[in-house]
């Protein structure tokens, strides 16, 4: 089986079995989307073992950034302006989030970027998400956790996907 056939097939059947946990017994614990973002980092920074290191490190930076700035708009007076107070609290934890590409193991913007705009989103998008009691939380109802582990776990399907492939692929 070619290389590409291979690939396509373990995503195809991991990708499965990933919706299934998502959906049904890891409901609440991790998020389809983002399982397939981490997935996705993982092969776009070259599918091996580096990038999955790479991958989860940025991913969750990215995620810490954007719960930090959850954290400020909900804690500082900037949470009372409105608009202009939400961009800058992105415009402060992105710059921060960029200059910190100066770290090696930082190094990788847009993966940072994904795991930023993967907390973004899922803070503003769901009900009760951008309140201090879940982002205080120890539990999957707080953003970072619940979105750094969804990234982690994709990054790891990302791996798995990739080895099963090498082994339908040697399967010829």
């Amino acid at each position: 089986m070619s290389s590409l056939i291979a690939l396509s097939v373990s995503i195809g059947v991991l990708g499965g079995v990933a919706t299934y946990l998502s959906l049904g017994p890891l409901a609440g614990f991790i998020l389809i989307w983002g399982i397939f973002i981490g997935w996705a980092t993982f092969f776009a920074l070259g599918g091996d073992n580096a990038a999955l290191k790479k991958g989860i490190a940025c991913n969750v930076f990215g995620v810490v950034c954007a719960w930090l700035m959850a954290i400020i708009l909900l804690n500082t007076p900037l949470g009372g302006l409105g608009a202009i107070g939400a961009g800058i609290a992105v415009g402060l934890t992105v710059l921060g989030m960029c200059l910190a590409a100066h770290l090696p193991a930082l190094d990788s913007i847009p993966a940072s970027v994904y795991g930023y705009a993967a907390t973004a989103a899922y803070l503003l998008q769901t009900d009760g998400a951008l309140d201090m009691g879940p982002l205080a939380s120890t539990n999957f109802s707080n953003a970072l956790i619940l979105i750094s582990v969804s990234l982690v776990v994709g990054a790891l399907f990302g791996l798995g996907s990739g080895k099963l492939g090498g082994v339908l692929t040697k399967g010829d």
